[in-house]
């Protein structure tokens, strides 16, 4: 009898069939990876196990007994737990209470000794008194993962749970889930990322375009056979820089940066480093040594010290806005924390930061011209530039910030893990419009916490460690692991 079983699912919207007659078992101690192109369905049949969607039709059955979630709440009690990946924590309460939530009253004291055991088991590095909303995305990561491994759950579900993770990390992460495997438990992953899907999973199922293509034991299956039937074809891939025009002058320049984290301690110290155009240039660090308060400080985001210049004029003290007209443009590691505006449609969107003053008083018809030919530029689905943000999957809504800040023509491009969320066919199409980004003379910045991206897309790779750059390397000459143990070590 399985642990997991669905039948039959059905799940539609206006306009949209998300997962259209779905059948799944999945069996206890099985680590089984959900994979398929950015809206698929993946996310949409996970949140159907995990009690946040209804099915309009179909079954669910925990161990042979069929379920009817109402909630969340109701599919915890039952011992399913969804870490999702936009994070579900109160921001205004500490690590201690968000993992309290919604559980029977206990002794804090004994709730932060869980804390600290599952976190050693782990090796996360979590401060249970600290407040979510000054935690990095990673660390915020960390607890969403750590909140359903303390209360037991029997079904784990993850939804891109390494995108912010070192692959030293993401490894730890993946042995944990092997014992919790090994205990008896069930472990499905979405992940975009099939050189982990093949190592971690047991079996793989594919969805397309809301249907189940197929389901494979990962030891019998190849990266290249996934990729043909996530998307239909062969996918080449972007492990090769292409190279690119020999870099021209500087773009970008960065002297003595300062700035200090929401918790009000330095966390960037004293940065310095020029981009030139034509060139990319790769900040590599594990979560939380200063990489978003390093972009964020560049972009005016966060107050700051030293001097920022692009094409030799000096930025400091201007407007957020004033930098952006200056011609520097910025993906941000969350799409929805400083990306998209989910109530307002994909076309206004893509106008935000172009116009300043402006607002929205706009042409029209110019705007719906420029938003569909962004659509279509990054095959964002649905391909309605009227359909609010909020309507998009994830890694659709990562292709609008994208196709927003590569599409004006920038000086200097600010990208934090650009790639988060998408599908390896959306990874292919990013990688060539950045590179032709590149090629058109702009200088690029790129953080990820993807070290195969970062050796794929750089020039040259400093490693950022305690908000300074501790190292240089060239990609080319160091391997993945190399690059990865100088992470986690801070170039030491």
């Amino acid at each position: 009898m399985p642990a997991v079983a669905l039948e039959s699912l059905r799940k539609a919207w206006p306009g949209v069939l998300a997962v259209d007659d779905v059948s799944l078992d999945v069996e206890a101690g099985e680590i089984h990876a959900i994979v398929g192109e950015n809206g698929a369905g993946k996310t949409t049949l996970m949140r159907l196990l995990g009690g946040l969607t209804a099915p309009d039709s179909g079954r669910i059955r925990i161990g042979g007994r069929e379920v009817r979630f109402r909630s969340a709440l109701e599919a915890g009690r039952a011992g399913i737990g969804m870490v999702h990946q936009h994070f579900t924590l109160v921001p205004v309460f500490t690590v201690l209470e968000n993992i309290s939530l919604g559980r029977e009253p206990r002794r804090l004291g004994d709730l932060r000794e869980k804390i600290a055991q599952a976190a050693e088991r782990i090796g996360f590095a979590v401060e249970p008194d600290a407040v979510v909303a000054d935690l990095s995305v990673g660390e915020k990561q960390r607890v969403e993962i750590l909140r359903h491994l303390i209360h037991g759950a029997r079904v784990l579900i993850l939804d891109e749970p390494t995108d912010v993770l070192t692959p030293v990390e993401a490894n730890d992460l993946f042995r944990v889930l092997r014992e919790l495997a090994g205990e008896g438990r069930t472990i499905l992953f979405i992940s975009h990322r099939l050189p982990e899907v093949l190592a971690a999973s047991d079996r793989v199922t594919v969805m397309r375009r809301g249907k189940k293509v197929g389901t494979v034991v990962t030891a019998g299956t190849s990266e290249r056979e996934l990729a043909r039937m996530m998307v239909g074809r062969d996918v080449l891939g972007g492990a090769a820089n292409g190279g690119g025009r020999e870099p021209g002058a500087v773009r970008l320049s960065v002297e003595d940066l300062t700035a200090d984290s929401d918790r009000a301690t330095p966390a960037v110290r004293g940065v310095s480093f020029e981009v030139r155009g034509g060139e990319v240039t790769a900040i590599a660090g594990v979560s939380g040594n200063g990489q978003r308060e390093l972009f964020e400080a560049i972009l005016g985001l966060r107050p700051g010290g030293g001097r920022v210049a692009v094409d030799g004029r000096d930025l400091s003290g201007l407007s957020v806005r004033d930098r952006l007209a200056a011609g520097l443009a910025y993906v941000p590691e969350d799409r929805l924390e400083c990306g998209l505006v989910p109530s307002m449609s994909a076309e206004e969107n893509l106008e935000l930061g172009r116009r300043g003053a402006a607002g929205f008083r706009l042409p029209r018809p110019a705007m719906r011209r420029r938003a569909e030919e962004a659509i279509a530029g990054f095959d964002v689905n649905p391909p309605d530039p009227s359909a609010p943000a909020s309507a998009f999957s994830g890694g659709n809504q990562q292709k609008i910030v994208l196709a927003r800040a590569l599409g004006g023509g920038p000086a200097a491009l600010l990208l934090a893990e650009p790639t988060r969320g998408l599908d390896v066919g959306a990874i292919e199409n990013v990688y060539g419009k950045i590179r032709a980004a590149r090629d058109a003379g702009a200088a690029v910045v790129v953080t990820s916490s993807d070290v195969a991206e970062l050796l794929a897309l750089a020039d040259r790779i400093l490693v950022m460690a305690r908000g300074k750059i501790a190292g240089e390397v060239v990609p080319g000459t160091t391997t993945e692991e190399e690059l990865g143990l100088l992470m986690s070590g801070g170039g030491e």
